[in-house]
């Protein structure tokens, strides 16, 4: 069953757009090639890093947002480590929400709104207050 991830790699400041661009083309097509599907991809262009790494201060962000099977993600992390043109990366598991929360920040871009985020669903404790709340409010009736 195909999971859905996102992915965010660095690359270094050094690559013109041309290289850039080969490099993301290497990664979507290593993920269709496996079996997998491109939801979303987008360029963060070029940011200044929290802190050096290899000597850099900046680097090229890039989000690709995919459905894979579960043992894809060790194949697409293996490539980006042999990879000399990728600085760091990341990939994580999206679950039900943070998929919701996704398509929400998709739909805000596309729409030039701010992002604003979905409002978050109760929590128990929150509701438990609430009770609470609601009981000392009785009592003083």
């Amino acid at each position: 069953m195909l999971k859905q991830y996102e992915t965010v790699f660095i690359a270094t400041p050094v690559l013109s757009d041309e290289q850039m661009k080969e490099a993301v083309a290497k990664y979507t097509k290593l993920i269709t090639d496996n079996g997998g599907e491109i939801v979303y991809e987008e360029d963060w262009g070029l940011k200044q890093l929290a802190y050096p790494i290899q000597h850099k201060t900046s680097g090229f962000y890039y989000l690709i947002e995919f459905k894979a099977e579960p043992e894809f993600v060790n194949t697409l992390e293996i490539q980006f480590k042999r990879d000399e043109r990728i600085i760091r990366f990341l990939t994580v598991a999206l679950d039900k929400d943070a998929v919701a929360y996704a398509e929400h920040r998709r739909e805000m871009k596309a729409s030039g709104k701010k992002n604003e985020a979905p409002a978050a669903p109760a929590k128990d404790s929150d509701v438990q207050l609430d009770i609470e709340v609601d009981i000392e409010e009785a009592k003083e009736d």
